[in-house]
């Protein structure tokens, strides 16, 4: 507990020890504590009469424990009069148990603040529980960067760092800034950002991102990023901004609280006078009155279902899953239709040389061929030929090196010329192919217009590919769909390979939104569409779909920028574990609503027919609070 939730618990224990000590006076009597008549009073102490003389002159005793407990809730509501913000619970609070003393029910209205304040006691630790965990857990940015500059190794905040500058990191230290590894193997902890426990090895020319932990080696990091842009940045402004934007629910409930605490004020006065003027019984009807107040008090509302929201968004980030908002969280539950991007997001986005089929020569010969006319190409498919052919590049062997876009590329390679690429570069140059029969890119190698082979690079399937979409039909979702600008032969391969409902191929970045913009007016309108993606490219579907969810360790700043959730570890199958924790986490809001209103509503009733006192009273605010709160709190654990 924090130093100022320590003083209200001493409050509470000598208010309570108070209100007992009182009420064991009222309880027994003057006969046994005094020995002789009572001098205040007229009457004799040991009649009825005297009893409730007894009782009504014990009041200033009473309002001890009451301004202990209470003194903070009388003028948080005289402030807030002040202010213009008359109906709060403070307001409430503080008519009922004043209008309790006035009507002579002392001991009720002690105990309603008594117990008012315990449940807002209990409501804060569960809150700093909550604040705690996601702290601790977005406990990640880092205090200081070990930067060299001029031979020396300078500590200095990681803002004052430049781009391209490099920094040590030490074992046991956390990773201040995004960078490249210069020097140094060790292994990260990235539990915080991803949510595995398994720790990733790291050697040189692989990137770091900062937030992660630093177990063992000592590393040399180039910077790629400022501060502001760093990894670490963006998340701690992800969790921070997240409760900026409120689900439908949390916005139901802050209008029904701004319409219902005047409403009920006005029931509660029309409930005291109506009755009165017909009956005569006033004190009847303005206890009943103050009982209405105290059972109506919208708290348990108030507190639990933001606080809810509060926990599904920190028990959401603990698995590695970055919601930047309880409105999108509430969407994520709402998921019927989910759209994935190809590569990167359902596959690696790494090509390898799968298969190599020589006609004229052979596989040797062939790959280096390719190989060396690809040696100048930054393109995927020429880094993935260099890759498999693993040997040094002789550069002499190459010359007059030309891109045909569209197509491939033409080289002369000792002396003679080489074209490499797609069908339509052999047709360009009447050379004779043939199709292959493997799924994959196939690209052709022709030598002095002559068909050597061609060789197929195929970009491999994640390896929780297929369980992410068993996964999400599991949890109902009804409708998987693949979206690829790749062929169509490769998209229908892979679609088959992990059971998507529909894949839609050889698409522009133009045709994808076109597609999604059909797929939206086709699903159910109270259900959602989530589109997944890594590539800048996907930006623009991101924002078009309704949850837009983006591959945050290897996905493109646009994407994440676009996305309303990050998937911190690139793994498909979290976005089951995330429709998980939206529905959880929505069920359980759903729960304190019904729980709430349900509870209030019967004893309103009881009470306004006489069969409900101040005790139970308290019983339908306080209690229903410390309830809803606990059962609040369940939603930042996810198993």
């Amino acid at each position: 507990m924090t130093k100022k939730q320590k003083k209200m618990l001493k409050r509470i224990i000598l208010s309570a020890v108070g209100l007992i000590a009182v009420a064991l006076l009222d309880h027994f009597g003057p006969t046994v504590w005094l020995p002789g008549p009572i001098p205040f009073l007229s009457v004799s102490h040991t009649s009825a009469a005297g009893g409730a003389a007894w009782s009504l002159a014990l009041w200033p005793l009473y309002l001890i424990p009451y301004f202990i407990i209470g003194w903070d809730i009388l003028w948080k509501a005289v402030r807030n009069i002040g202010h213009g913000q008359v109906f709060d619970e403070s307001f409430l609070m503080a008519i009922a148990t004043v209008g309790a003393l006035l009507i002579q029910e002392y001991p009720e209205a002690v105990f309603v603040m008594l117990f008012y304040q315990i449940g807002e006691l209990f409501q804060g630790v569960a809150v700093g529980k909550s604040r705690k965990s996601i702290s601790a857990l977005m406990d990640i940015r880092p205090d200081y960067a070990n930067v060299e500059r001029e031979g020396q190794v300078e500590t200095v905040d990681p803002e004052e760092v430049a781009v391209g500058e490099t920094i040590v990191i030490k074992p046991g230290e956390r990773v201040p800034l995004d960078g490249v590894v210069l020097e140094g193997t060790s292994t990260l902890n990235t539990a915080a950002l991803t949510g595995e426990s398994l720790p990733r090895d790291i050697t040189p020319g692989d990137d770091v991102i900062s937030g992660c932990v630093n177990l063992s080696g000592l590393l040399r990091v180039r910077t790629t990023k400022g501060f502001e842009e760093s990894t670490v940045a963006k998340i701690l402004d992800l969790v921070e901004n997240s409760s900026t934007k409120k689900a439908k629910t949390e916005q139901f409930i802050t209008r029904f609280a701004r319409w219902y605490t005047p409403a009920v004020v006005v029931g509660a006065v029309a409930l005291a006078v109506i009755p009165s003027l017909i009956t005569g019984e006033w004190t009847k009807w303005v206890e009943q009155a103050l009982i209405f107040l105290v059972i109506s008090c919208p708290c348990a509302l108030v507190i639990s279902v933001p606080l809810t929201f509060f926990g599904g968004i920190g028990g959401a980030s603990r698995a590695g899953v970055l919601v930047k908002g309880s409105n999108y969280l509430e969407a994520l539950a709402r998921t019927e239709t989910v759209v994935f991007d190809k590569t990167g997001t359902l596959t690696r986005g790494v090509f390898n040389v799968t298969a190599i089929h020589p006609d004229e020569c052979d596989e040797a010969l062939l790959l280096e061929t390719a190989a060396l006319a690809e040696s100048y190409s930054n393109h995927p498919i020429a880094r993935s030929l260099r890759d498999a052919y693993g040997k040094e590049i002789d550069e002499s062997r190459i010359g007059n090196v030309a891109e045909i876009a569209g197509r491939g590329v033409k080289a002369d390679v000792d002396g003679r010329t080489v074209y490499v690429g797609n069908d339509k570069l052999m047709e360009d140059i009447k050379v004779s192919w043939h199709p292959c029969h493997k799924v994959g890119t196939t690209v052709h190698v022709a030598l002095e217009g002559e068909y050597l082979g061609h060789i197929v690079i195929s970009d491999e399937v994640k390896p929780d590919a297929k369980e992410a979409i068993a996964a999400l039909k599991r949890a109902g979702v009804k409708r998987t769909v693949m979206l690829t600008g790749d062929a169509r032969a490769v998209g229908e391969a892979v679609g088959k390979e992990l059971g998507l409902d529909e894949v839609h191929a050889q698409l522009l970045p133009a045709d994808k939104v076109d597609r999604v913009e059909a797929l939206l007016a086709q699903k159910n309108p109270k259900a959602t569409l989530a589109f997944v993606g890594d590539g800048i490219n996907d930006a623009p579907v991101l924002s078009r779909s309704d949850v837009g969810v983006a591959m945050g360790a290897l996905g493109s700043d646009a994407a994440i920028e676009a996305a309303d959730v990050v998937l911190m570890d690139d793994k498909p199958s979290k976005l089951a574990t995330a429709i998980s924790i939206a529905r959880r986490t929505l069920s359980i809001a759903n729960q304190n609503i019904a729980f709430a209103l349900g509870v209030k509503g019967i004893i309103l009733v009881l009470g306004i027919m006489g069969k409900a006192n101040m005790w139970a009273g308290t019983f339908a605010d306080v209690g229903v609070m410390v309830v809803a709160v606990a059962n609040a709190t369940r939603a930042l654990k996810v198993k």
